[in-house]
Formats: structure tokens, C-alpha cells, sequence
């Protein structure tokens, strides 16, 4: 990987890569570089078998303070189109590997869309999330339409894109958006530390997990049970799943190998 606006480290801790935005002087907008480059990371770091958990940041400024304005300020509805710019988030969601978010500062409009598109999201006291796009005369376009009102509810989600105000860490504590509020010092490290819990269990039932909680927003519910059996079932052919049971019963700490 040779990315010129995020900076990766596959191996930040054991099994935990980070990927940080470096773009400090605009706040880390999301341009289609970026965007391009955080994706080209993803799949890389998803097809690593020394990595179980990815963590995306910024800095303690800004995660993302939302789109690069100037990349789309002059398009039509045919240019934007035919860049296709959300094929790139599509990717992003597609990743098989839990990703948690770690939020400092502004999250918004595509950083809130980003940090949502993550599977976990650890803030600092600092961090701001909103969906300000109505104030430049448009709308969300990916997914904070979607992810927001199933995340916090309808109501909250609506007055949030409707009227382009910000949310505060603590009021998205306590809407649901995010899994901890912590200091502004140790929000990296509050991540950092999630990753690391995640990493030490089974990396397939990890996978699996994961997917079956996605399919809980996309499926009917007998559908997404069915699935949720499947993947139950598909675990017990693991080596993993031999050595979890196993420890459990032998009272140890299971190694778990990924297999």
C-alpha cells in the first residue's frame, strides 16, 4: 500500500491495524481519493490473516468533518452518476472484519456516514455528529438516511438531517450511535483497547458474528434467524470452536488460530 492520505499500520497492536485520515488541513474531508485509498486499505487489511480488528481515525480535531465541497460543487446529476462515488462505500461495508470507529471532533456529514458505516464507534467527550448536507441545498447520499433513524430513531434522525444540527458524544451515548464517551486523551486508546478485546476471540466466529448481526437490519426476521442457524452451525467445523469448547471445559484460556 502506498496511500498519500491516510496513514496504515497493519500491525499497531497484535491482530489490530489502524487506519488514520491525514488530511489535518481540511478537517479530514472525504474526497474520492481518500475514500479510494481508506477502501484499497480495507481489502487488503480483510485479506491479512494477522489482522482481526481494524480501527479508522482521524485526529483529535476532526474524524471527518464531512465531503470535499469543492470535488462536487461545479458536478450535475450526470457527472455524479457517472463518478459513482458510493461504489467505494459499498466496498467499505463489504468488509468481513469488525471495524470500530475512534471519534474525535467533527463526524460530519460523510464522516458521520462514514463512522456509521463502521461496526462500533468510541468517542471522544469533544466529538460532534450531524448530517448538515440540507444546509448546502442537499441531502445524505451515503447511507445517513438509512443508518441514522435505524441507529438513534426516527424522530432524532429526522430533526438531525431535516435541520443540519449537530449532536453531541454524550447525546449519541445516549441515543445509541456510539458505545463509550471518554476523554479527549484517551479516545484512540478506548478504541485501541475494544480492538483488543475483539482480537482474542475466534477470528471466524468473529466473521460470522458479525455477519449475522449486519443481516438483524436487512433481512425479515425468520429470515435473518435462518441465517443466524447457518452460520451457528457452519462454526462447529472449526478447529476453533474445537479448542474454545474445549478450554472451557478444561478451565484455560483457549488459543484460538483462526481455523
Amino acid at each position: 500500500m502506498n496511500p498519500e492520505l491516510i496513514i496504515v499500520t497493519p500491525e499497531h497492536r497484535p491482530h489490530i491495524a489502524l487506519i488514520q485520515i491525514n488530511r489535518p488541513k481540511e478537517l479530514n474531508a472525504l474526497n474520492l481519493q481518500v475514500m479510494g485509498e481508506i477502501r484499497d486499505a480495507l481489502k487488503e487489511l480483510d485479506a491479512n490473516e494477522n489482522v482481526r480488528v481494524i480501527v479508522l481515525t482521524g485526529n483529535e480535531r476532526a474524524f471527518a468533518a464531512g465531503a470535499d465541497i469543492k470535488q462536487m460543487a461545479g458536478k450535475d446529476a450526470v457527472d455524479m452518476l457517472l463518478i459513482d462515488q458510493f461504489s467505494t462505500w459499498d466496498q467499505i461495508r463489504k468488509t468481513k472484519k469488525p471495524i470500530i470507529a475512534a471519534v474525535s471532533g467533527f463526524a460530519l456529514g460523510g464522516g458521520c456516514e462514514l463512522c456509521m458505516t463502521c461496526d462500533m464507534i468510541v468517542a471522544s467527550e469533544t466529538a460532534q455528529f450531524g448530517q448538515p448536507e440540507i444546509k448546502i441545498g442537499v441531502m445524505p447520499g451515503a447511507g445517513g438516511t438509512q443508518r441514522l433513524p435505524r441507529a438513534i430513531g426516527k424522530a432524532k434522525a429526522m430533526e438531525l438531517v431535516l435541520t443540519g444540527k449537530f449532536m453531541s458524544a454524550t447525546d449519541a451515548y445516549n441515543a445509541g450511535l456510539v458505545n463509550r464517551v471518554v476523554p479527549p486523551d484517551s479516545y484512540l486508546e478506548e478504541a485501541l483497547r475494544l480492538a483488543a478485546e475483539i482480537a482474542q476471540q475466534s477470528p471466524i466466529a468473529v466473521q460470522l458474528a458479525k455477519e449475522s448481526v449486519l443481516k438483524a437490519f436487512e433481512m425479515p426476521l425468520q429470515e435473518a434467524l435462518s441465517f443466524e442457524r447457518k452460520n451457528f452451525y457452519m462454526l462447529f467445523a472449526t478447529q476453533d470452536q474445537k479448542e474454545g469448547m474445549a478450554a472451557f471445559v478444561e478451565k484455560r484460556k483457549p488459543e484460538f488460530k483462526g481455523r
